[in-house]
């Protein structure tokens, strides 16, 4: 595998962007966002739906520009990461996604390719993408068809999404629905052989993500 790509740590970028937080946003919202962040670690202790050594749930899902794509169709061409994260308004999510952009050299070295979904719409999928740059498959699933079946997925609470209102941020214009569920975040290595071969959620508390060199690792 190649070594020519510094490997991100996301824990000591995580560092940076909280200081960057604390400066941008009241007090009041940071501490409500926060606090539902602690009390979704203690609520989401197991929330994964499939487990290492079974069947991966197939999906045909559309891409950012609204092409379908689907699973079985990506593994013909090798293992498939999949990311599965909250959305676009989520600042955390922004940072995972940029700094797994920083390892795919090494992620197709090895042979494999990474897909991110999320229950959003396209449009707010090619935001997301544009916005990082990403250059893998950004996929939405606005009915729920995949998601909730590789992990929990919770209507998100009235607080959060009532200080995301206060700063300007309308949360149900992300989806199809109204129905206002998001997933607990989580990694899925699928095998060509359509196994999951690797799964892992950093925490329940949504600010926790699964390491690039994590991810990296369970390639070997």
């Amino acid at each position: 595998m190649s070594n020519s790509t510094t490997i991100p740590s996301y824990k000591q970028e995580l560092q940076g962007l909280i200081a960057q937080l604390g400066e941008m946003l009241p007090a009041e919202a940071l501490d409500t966002f926060n606090q539902d962040a602690q009390m979704l670690a203690q609520t989401h202790t197991s929330p994964l739906k499939v487990k290492v050594g079974e069947v991966a749930p197939s999906f045909s899902l559309p891409n950012a520009t609204g092409e379908e794509v689907k699973l079985q169709s990506l593994l013909e061409n090798g293992k498939v990461i999949l990311v599965i994260y909250r959305g676009t308004w989520c600042p955390y999510c922004n940072l995972v996604l940029n700094n797994y952009q920083q390892i795919l050299p090494e992620i197709k070295a090895a042979g494999a390719q990474l897909v991110a979904l999320s229950l959003q719409t396209p449009d707010h999928s090619l935001d997301i993408k544009q916005k990082n740059e990403l250059a893998f498959e950004v996929l939405s699933d606005g009915q729920n068809e995949a998601v909730g079946k590789y992990t929990t997925v919770f209507k998100n609470g009235e607080t959060p999404v009532q200080a995301m209102k206060d700063l300007g941020i309308d949360f149900n214009s992300f989806y199809e629905t109204n129905e206002g569920i998001i997933p607990v975040p989580a990694v899925f290595i699928i095998n060509q052989e359509g196994m999951i071969q690797f799964a892992e959620f950093a925490s329940g508390d949504y600010r926790e993500r699964t390491e690039p060199q994590t991810i990296l690792d369970a390639l070997k």
